[in-house]
Protein backbone atom coordinates (compact mmCIF):
# COMPACT_ATOMS: atom_id res chain seq x y z
CA UNK A 1 0.00 0.00 0.00
CA UNK A 2 1.13 3.30 -1.11
CA UNK A 3 0.29 6.12 1.30
CA UNK A 4 0.14 9.72 -0.41
CA UNK A 5 -1.39 11.82 2.14
CA UNK A 6 -1.50 11.16 6.30
CA UNK A 7 -2.83 13.60 9.00
CA UNK A 8 -1.03 13.12 12.15
CA UNK A 9 -2.67 14.05 15.02
CA UNK A 10 -1.53 12.46 18.72
CA UNK A 11 -2.13 14.02 21.62
CA UNK A 12 0.62 14.28 24.76
CA UNK A 13 1.72 10.98 25.96
CA UNK A 14 1.71 12.53 30.30
CA UNK A 15 4.61 12.65 31.86
CA UNK A 16 7.15 11.37 28.59
CA UNK A 17 6.02 13.58 25.27
CA UNK A 18 4.57 16.64 24.82
CA UNK A 19 2.01 16.42 21.66
CA UNK A 20 4.46 18.25 19.33
CA UNK A 21 6.99 16.13 20.28
CA UNK A 22 5.26 12.89 19.58
CA UNK A 23 3.56 14.83 16.13
CA UNK A 24 7.20 15.19 14.95
CA UNK A 25 8.67 11.45 15.93
CA UNK A 26 5.67 10.03 14.05
CA UNK A 27 5.86 12.04 11.15
CA UNK A 28 9.71 11.59 10.80
CA UNK A 29 9.47 7.41 10.83
CA UNK A 30 6.25 7.97 8.38
CA UNK A 31 8.59 9.80 6.11
CA UNK A 32 11.22 7.37 6.05
CA UNK A 33 8.77 4.81 5.42
CA UNK A 34 7.18 6.77 2.56
CA UNK A 35 9.35 9.35 1.71
CA UNK A 36 7.16 11.08 -1.09
CA UNK A 37 3.98 10.93 1.21
CA UNK A 38 2.54 14.60 2.65
CA UNK A 39 2.48 14.57 5.67
CA UNK A 40 0.33 17.09 7.51
CA UNK A 41 0.87 17.39 11.53
CA UNK A 42 -1.96 18.63 14.01
CA UNK A 43 -0.56 18.51 17.58
CA UNK A 44 -3.83 17.76 19.58
CA UNK A 45 -4.84 18.88 22.90
CA UNK A 46 -8.15 18.29 24.37
CA UNK A 47 -8.26 21.26 27.02
CA UNK A 48 -6.11 19.35 29.17
CA UNK A 49 -2.05 19.82 29.13
CA UNK A 50 -0.72 20.89 25.96
CA UNK A 51 -3.68 22.92 24.83
CA UNK A 52 -1.87 26.37 24.84
CA UNK A 53 0.89 24.99 22.38
CA UNK A 54 -1.34 22.84 20.20
CA UNK A 55 -3.75 26.31 19.57
CA UNK A 56 -0.62 28.64 19.26
CA UNK A 57 0.98 25.85 16.86
CA UNK A 58 -1.98 26.55 14.74
CA UNK A 59 -2.88 30.18 15.00
CA UNK A 60 0.37 31.78 16.38
CA UNK A 61 0.86 33.95 18.97
CA UNK A 62 3.51 34.64 22.23
CA UNK A 63 3.71 32.74 25.23
CA UNK A 64 4.17 34.57 28.82
CA UNK A 65 4.97 34.00 32.45
CA UNK A 66 2.94 34.66 35.43
CA UNK A 67 3.92 34.32 39.09
CA UNK A 68 1.22 32.10 40.54
CA UNK A 69 -0.11 30.33 43.83
CA UNK A 70 -0.09 26.22 43.22
CA UNK A 71 -3.10 24.20 44.31
CA UNK A 72 -0.79 23.50 47.38
CA UNK A 73 0.00 27.43 48.29
CA UNK A 74 3.56 27.26 47.00
CA UNK A 75 4.51 30.25 44.27
CA UNK A 76 5.33 28.96 41.28
CA UNK A 77 5.92 30.14 37.52
CA UNK A 78 2.92 29.25 34.96
CA UNK A 79 2.48 30.27 31.96
CA UNK A 80 -0.24 31.55 29.08
CA UNK A 81 -0.47 32.48 25.62
CA UNK A 82 -1.86 35.18 23.86
CA UNK A 83 -2.95 34.29 20.20
CA UNK A 84 -2.62 37.00 17.16
CA UNK A 85 -6.00 37.68 16.92
CA UNK A 86 -5.65 38.55 21.28
CA UNK A 87 -7.20 35.82 22.62
CA UNK A 88 -5.82 34.85 25.49
CA UNK A 89 -5.57 31.01 25.91
CA UNK A 90 -5.07 29.20 29.51
CA UNK A 91 -4.11 26.12 30.72
CA UNK A 92 -5.54 25.75 34.45
CA UNK A 93 -3.10 22.72 34.40
CA UNK A 94 -0.27 25.28 34.24
CA UNK A 95 -1.57 26.66 37.65
CA UNK A 96 -3.45 24.50 39.26
CA UNK A 97 -3.09 21.15 37.96
CA UNK A 98 -2.03 17.94 39.95
CA UNK A 99 1.48 17.97 38.39
CA UNK A 100 1.74 21.65 40.25
CA UNK A 101 1.50 20.21 43.87
CA UNK A 102 3.73 18.44 46.15
CA UNK A 103 1.34 15.03 46.54
CA UNK A 104 -1.97 14.54 46.31
CA UNK A 105 -4.10 17.44 48.45
CA UNK A 106 -7.59 16.33 47.39
CA UNK A 107 -9.37 18.38 50.28
CA UNK A 108 -7.29 21.13 50.30
CA UNK A 109 -6.02 22.01 46.84
CA UNK A 110 -7.71 25.20 45.14
CA UNK A 111 -7.60 27.22 42.03
CA UNK A 112 -6.13 30.09 42.95
CA UNK A 113 -3.13 30.10 41.16
CA UNK A 114 -6.12 30.07 37.62
CA UNK A 115 -7.57 33.11 38.61
CA UNK A 116 -4.37 34.47 38.89
CA UNK A 117 -3.18 33.91 35.37
CA UNK A 118 -6.33 35.39 33.99
CA UNK A 119 -5.71 38.66 35.61
CA UNK A 120 -2.21 38.66 33.90
CA UNK A 121 -3.81 38.14 30.70
CA UNK A 122 -6.35 40.64 31.56
CA UNK A 123 -3.18 42.75 32.37
CA UNK A 124 -1.93 42.06 28.89
CA UNK A 125 -5.07 43.38 27.26
CA UNK A 126 -6.96 40.33 26.90
CA UNK A 127 -10.73 40.47 26.53
CA UNK A 128 -11.03 37.24 25.00
CA UNK A 129 -10.09 33.89 26.54
CA UNK A 130 -10.40 30.19 26.18
CA UNK A 131 -10.12 28.40 29.04
CA UNK A 132 -8.51 24.62 29.02
CA UNK A 133 -9.38 22.95 32.21
CA UNK A 134 -8.58 19.35 32.22
CA UNK A 135 -5.43 17.96 34.20
CA UNK A 136 -6.93 19.97 37.72
CA UNK A 137 -5.76 18.64 40.87
CA UNK A 138 -8.48 20.35 42.43
CA UNK A 139 -12.06 19.95 43.67
CA UNK A 140 -12.65 23.33 45.07
CA UNK A 141 -15.72 24.36 42.46
CA UNK A 142 -13.37 27.12 40.70
CA UNK A 143 -14.03 29.18 44.56
CA UNK A 144 -9.80 29.68 44.45
CA UNK A 145 -10.31 31.49 41.14
CA UNK A 146 -13.17 33.34 41.80
CA UNK A 147 -11.46 34.57 45.29
CA UNK A 148 -8.55 35.16 43.05
CA UNK A 149 -10.93 37.78 40.98
CA UNK A 150 -11.99 39.64 43.84
CA UNK A 151 -15.10 37.64 44.90
CA UNK A 152 -15.74 37.29 48.36
CA UNK A 153 -17.39 34.47 50.63
CA UNK A 154 -18.61 34.07 53.87
CA UNK A 155 -18.71 31.67 56.38
CA UNK A 156 -20.25 31.85 60.06
CA UNK A 157 -17.22 33.48 61.42
CA UNK A 158 -16.65 36.53 58.84
CA UNK A 159 -20.05 37.29 57.85
CA UNK A 160 -20.38 41.15 58.33
CA UNK A 161 -16.45 41.94 58.79
CA UNK A 162 -14.82 43.79 56.16
CA UNK A 163 -11.19 41.59 56.28
CA UNK A 164 -8.47 42.25 53.10
CA UNK A 165 -9.75 43.87 50.56
CA UNK A 166 -9.91 41.15 47.71
CA UNK A 167 -8.51 43.38 44.95
CA UNK A 168 -4.93 43.08 46.70
CA UNK A 169 -3.50 40.76 45.17
CA UNK A 170 -0.87 39.74 47.63
CA UNK A 171 -3.50 38.82 49.57
CA UNK A 172 -2.43 35.64 51.38
CA UNK A 173 -5.31 32.46 50.63
CA UNK A 174 -5.22 32.44 54.45
CA UNK A 175 -5.92 35.75 55.24
CA UNK A 176 -9.70 35.56 54.53
CA UNK A 177 -12.13 32.44 54.25
CA UNK A 178 -11.74 30.70 50.59
CA UNK A 179 -13.79 27.74 50.29
CA UNK A 180 -11.56 24.62 49.31
CA UNK A 181 -13.33 20.93 48.81
CA UNK A 182 -13.38 20.10 52.55
CA UNK A 183 -14.81 23.59 53.50
CA UNK A 184 -17.21 23.86 50.41
CA UNK A 185 -20.42 23.21 52.56
CA UNK A 186 -19.30 25.95 55.01
CA UNK A 187 -20.35 28.64 52.19
CA UNK A 188 -22.71 31.04 53.82
CA UNK A 189 -22.85 33.04 50.67
CA UNK A 190 -20.73 34.66 48.01
CA UNK A 191 -20.20 38.45 47.10
CA UNK A 192 -19.77 39.34 43.78
CA UNK A 193 -19.36 43.03 44.53
CA UNK A 194 -15.40 43.83 44.66
CA UNK A 195 -15.27 41.33 41.35
CA UNK A 196 -12.57 42.71 39.10
CA UNK A 197 -14.21 45.07 36.30
CA UNK A 198 -12.56 43.94 33.43
CA UNK A 199 -14.18 40.10 34.11
CA UNK A 200 -17.50 41.91 33.19
CA UNK A 201 -16.07 43.19 29.90
CA UNK A 202 -14.72 39.89 28.73
CA UNK A 203 -15.42 36.64 27.06
CA UNK A 204 -14.99 33.39 28.08
CA UNK A 205 -15.12 29.63 26.44
CA UNK A 206 -14.20 26.83 28.26
CA UNK A 207 -12.53 23.93 26.92
CA UNK A 208 -13.60 20.77 28.70
CA UNK A 209 -12.78 16.77 27.57
CA UNK A 210 -15.40 16.16 30.01
CA UNK A 211 -19.65 15.80 30.24
CA UNK A 212 -19.95 15.30 34.26
CA UNK A 213 -22.56 17.28 36.29
CA UNK A 214 -21.36 18.76 39.52
CA UNK A 215 -21.99 16.45 42.23
CA UNK A 216 -23.61 12.82 42.41
CA UNK A 217 -22.49 9.42 41.37
CA UNK A 218 -21.12 10.66 38.08
CA UNK A 219 -20.13 13.69 39.43
CA UNK A 220 -17.05 15.95 39.79
CA UNK A 221 -16.18 13.98 43.40
CA UNK A 222 -17.09 10.50 42.78
CA UNK A 223 -15.61 10.12 39.23
CA UNK A 224 -12.71 11.83 39.42
CA UNK A 225 -11.76 12.31 43.00
CA UNK A 226 -9.99 8.90 43.44
CA UNK A 227 -7.21 10.00 41.19
CA UNK A 228 -6.62 13.24 42.91
CA UNK A 229 -6.28 11.29 45.94
CA UNK A 230 -9.65 10.94 47.34
CA UNK A 231 -10.72 7.95 49.74
CA UNK A 232 -13.98 7.07 49.94
CA UNK A 233 -14.69 9.07 53.10
CA UNK A 234 -13.12 12.35 51.25
CA UNK A 235 -15.08 11.53 48.42
CA UNK A 236 -18.27 11.68 50.13
CA UNK A 237 -17.13 15.21 52.07
CA UNK A 238 -16.33 16.41 48.59
CA UNK A 239 -19.62 15.40 46.80
CA UNK A 240 -21.72 16.78 49.74
CA UNK A 241 -19.49 20.11 49.49
CA UNK A 242 -20.17 20.54 45.58
CA UNK A 243 -23.71 19.79 46.14
CA UNK A 244 -24.31 22.56 48.93
CA UNK A 245 -21.96 24.96 46.68
CA UNK A 246 -24.61 24.41 43.73
CA UNK A 247 -27.36 24.99 45.52
CA UNK A 248 -25.14 28.81 46.71
CA UNK A 249 -24.88 29.14 43.44
CA UNK A 250 -28.29 28.99 41.95
CA UNK A 251 -29.32 30.98 45.10
CA UNK A 252 -26.75 33.69 44.37
CA UNK A 253 -27.68 34.07 40.17
CA UNK A 254 -30.87 32.52 40.07
CA UNK A 255 -29.76 29.75 37.67
CA UNK A 256 -29.24 26.25 38.15
CA UNK A 257 -25.85 25.25 36.73
CA UNK A 258 -25.54 21.52 39.01
CA UNK A 259 -27.03 19.60 35.79
CA UNK A 260 -25.48 21.53 32.93
CA UNK A 261 -23.08 19.07 31.19
CA UNK A 262 -19.38 19.75 31.87
CA UNK A 263 -20.32 21.41 35.63
CA UNK A 264 -18.23 18.63 37.19
CA UNK A 265 -15.39 19.72 34.99
CA UNK A 266 -12.02 19.83 37.30
CA UNK A 267 -13.24 19.72 40.33
CA UNK A 268 -16.27 21.99 39.80
CA UNK A 269 -14.36 24.51 38.16
CA UNK A 270 -16.54 24.67 35.15
CA UNK A 271 -19.99 25.63 37.01
CA UNK A 272 -18.06 28.09 38.68
CA UNK A 273 -16.64 29.12 35.40
CA UNK A 274 -19.78 29.68 34.44
CA UNK A 275 -21.06 31.27 37.10
CA UNK A 276 -18.26 33.64 37.76
CA UNK A 277 -17.34 34.60 34.35
CA UNK A 278 -20.40 33.73 32.42
CA UNK A 279 -18.31 31.09 30.29
CA UNK A 280 -19.74 29.29 27.43
CA UNK A 281 -18.87 25.22 27.84
CA UNK A 282 -17.16 23.61 24.85
CA UNK A 283 -15.93 20.07 24.04
CA UNK A 284 -11.78 21.04 23.68
CA UNK A 285 -11.56 18.40 21.18
CA UNK A 286 -14.30 19.65 18.92
CA UNK A 287 -12.87 23.47 19.37
CA UNK A 288 -9.21 22.03 18.49
CA UNK A 289 -10.70 20.00 15.81
CA UNK A 290 -12.54 22.73 14.50
CA UNK A 291 -9.80 25.24 14.63
CA UNK A 292 -7.44 22.76 12.27
CA UNK A 293 -10.06 22.76 9.81
CA UNK A 294 -9.91 18.73 10.48
CA UNK A 295 -12.67 17.35 8.99
CA UNK A 296 -12.24 19.10 5.34
CA UNK A 297 -8.85 18.35 5.91
CA UNK A 298 -9.68 14.77 5.89
CA UNK A 299 -10.94 14.57 2.42
CA UNK A 300 -8.15 13.34 0.66
CA UNK A 301 -6.16 11.64 3.30
CA UNK A 302 -5.21 7.68 3.03
CA UNK A 303 -4.72 7.73 6.68
CA UNK A 304 -5.26 9.64 10.12
CA UNK A 305 -2.47 8.22 13.23
CA UNK A 306 -3.16 9.53 16.45
CA UNK A 307 -1.65 8.58 19.79
CA UNK A 308 -1.71 9.29 23.18
CA UNK A 309 -0.25 7.66 26.36
CA UNK A 310 -2.77 5.82 27.59
CA UNK A 311 -5.55 3.92 25.24
CA UNK A 312 -8.51 2.94 28.03
CA UNK A 313 -12.79 3.43 27.30
CA UNK A 314 -12.54 7.13 28.80
CA UNK A 315 -10.19 7.78 25.16
CA UNK A 316 -14.02 7.13 23.60
CA UNK A 317 -15.69 9.55 25.67
CA UNK A 318 -15.11 13.33 25.13
CA UNK A 319 -11.29 12.63 24.34
CA UNK A 320 -8.92 13.10 21.76
CA UNK A 321 -9.61 10.01 20.07
CA UNK A 322 -13.51 9.89 20.17
CA UNK A 323 -13.21 13.58 18.54
CA UNK A 324 -11.33 12.38 16.05
CA UNK A 325 -12.88 9.24 14.58
CA UNK A 326 -15.73 11.36 14.60
CA UNK A 327 -14.69 13.52 11.78
CA UNK A 328 -12.22 11.28 10.29
CA UNK A 329 -15.80 9.86 9.02
CA UNK A 330 -14.36 6.91 6.87
CA UNK A 331 -10.83 8.02 7.14
CA UNK A 332 -8.94 4.88 8.48
CA UNK A 333 -8.24 5.39 11.96
CA UNK A 334 -4.79 4.72 13.58
CA UNK A 335 -3.45 4.65 17.04
CA UNK A 336 0.21 4.60 18.33
CA UNK A 337 0.00 4.76 22.13
CA UNK A 338 2.00 4.19 25.00
CA UNK A 339 -0.27 1.54 26.27
CA UNK A 340 -3.68 0.00 25.52
CA UNK A 341 -5.98 -1.15 28.00
CA UNK A 342 -9.12 -1.41 25.55
CA UNK A 343 -11.04 -4.45 25.11
CA UNK A 344 -10.32 -5.72 22.04
CA UNK A 345 -14.14 -6.11 20.41
CA UNK A 346 -14.45 -1.96 21.54
CA UNK A 347 -11.43 -1.35 19.47
CA UNK A 348 -12.81 -3.36 16.54
CA UNK A 349 -16.21 -1.75 17.04
CA UNK A 350 -14.72 2.08 16.30
CA UNK A 351 -12.75 0.44 14.18
CA UNK A 352 -9.26 1.45 15.27
CA UNK A 353 -5.58 0.11 14.58
CA UNK A 354 -3.64 0.17 17.75
CA UNK A 355 0.70 0.02 18.26
CA UNK A 356 1.53 -0.36 21.14
CA UNK A 357 5.04 1.69 22.45
CA UNK A 358 4.90 -0.54 25.27
CA UNK A 359 4.92 -3.84 23.54
CA UNK A 360 6.65 -6.65 24.82
CA UNK A 361 8.14 -4.40 27.58
CA UNK A 362 6.89 -3.19 31.12
CA UNK A 363 5.42 0.32 30.45
CA UNK A 364 8.22 2.08 33.31
CA UNK A 365 10.79 0.94 30.58
CA UNK A 366 9.03 2.76 27.84
CA UNK A 367 8.62 5.88 30.00
CA UNK A 368 12.22 5.94 30.27
CA UNK A 369 13.34 5.92 26.56
CA UNK A 370 9.89 7.52 24.87
CA UNK A 371 11.20 8.84 21.98
CA UNK A 372 13.06 5.24 20.88
CA UNK A 373 10.41 2.84 21.85
CA UNK A 374 7.66 5.42 19.65
CA UNK A 375 9.43 5.72 17.20
CA UNK A 376 9.75 1.80 17.15
CA UNK A 377 6.30 1.59 17.17
CA UNK A 378 5.40 3.94 14.30
CA UNK A 379 7.83 1.56 12.60
CA UNK A 380 6.38 -1.61 12.95
CA UNK A 381 2.92 0.20 11.88
CA UNK A 382 4.40 1.18 8.37
CA UNK A 383 5.87 -2.42 7.95
CA UNK A 384 2.71 -3.47 7.99
CA UNK A 385 1.96 -1.55 4.75
CA UNK A 386 5.36 -2.01 3.28
CA UNK A 387 5.43 -5.79 3.75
Amino acid sequence: MTLNKVIIAPDSFKGALSAREATDIIADEVGRAFPDCEIVKMPIADGGEGSVDAILSVIGGDVYEAEVQSPDNRKITATFGIAGNGTAIIEMAQSSGITRQLGLNPMTSNTYGFGQLILAALDKGARRFNLCIGGSATTDGGCGMAAALGVRFENNSNIGTDGPDPNIRNNSCSSRFIPCGETLCDIVSIDTGNMDVRIAASDFTVMCDVDNPLFGKNGAAYIYGPQKGADAEQIIILDNGLRHYGSVLERMSGRCFSDIPGAGAAGGLGAGCMAFLRAKLRSGIDAILKLYDFKNQCADVDLVITGEGKLDSQSFQGKVLSGILREAGNVPVWSVCGACDCDPDVLQENGITVFEASAGISIDESMKEPEKYLRSAVNKAMQTLTN
